[in-house]
């Protein structure tokens, strides 16, 4: 059987598409770090069967977390970066229900449902960082 293809290169970066039961974010940092992507924006689109997002507690200094099943993400939009020597995503989507209820925030993590999943990967040619932000208490995309 041959292997279905996850991702293609394109002019300014790649696009991926993840099948039934692919974990989008493992995708992201495998090509991240397969590929020595420096930066990139990403967005994408598709059906999950389960999708973890979070709220950011500042008091804790983590997030509060909820997860949901069965959504139609309508739009993913965030930034790949490094943190420690490894792929960093900041995320964030919104995606509806059966029921056309809509959820979305910080995304900690998608699974892929019945269908697909596709994201655009725009590489960008600086090597950027993700560091802790003592002033806030939450890591920040670091320019330089």
């Amino acid at each position: 059987m041959t292997e279905i293809k996850r991702y293609i290169a394109v002019p300014n970066g790649f696009l991926m598409v993840f099948r039934q039961g692919d974990d989008v974010f493992a995708g992201i940092e495998a090509i991240m770090r397969d590929k020595q992507i420096p930066s990139a924006s990403i967005a994408g689109f598709g059906f999950v069967a389960e999708a973890c997002f979070g709220y950011f507690n500042f008091e804790r200094g983590d997030y509060d977390r909820q997860t949901f099943r069965e959504l139609e993400i309508t739009g993913l939009i965030g930034t790949l970066a490094w943190k420690d020597g490894k792929p960093a995503i900041h995320a964030h989507a919104a995606g509806g229900d059966r029921q056309f209820h809509m959820v979305g925030g910080h995304v900690l993590g998608l699974v892929v449902g019945r269908g697909s999943f596709e994201v655009s990967v725009t590489v960008h040619p600086n090597r950027l960082e993700r560091r802790l932000d003592p002033d806030i208490g939450a890591n920040v995309l670091q320019l330089q």
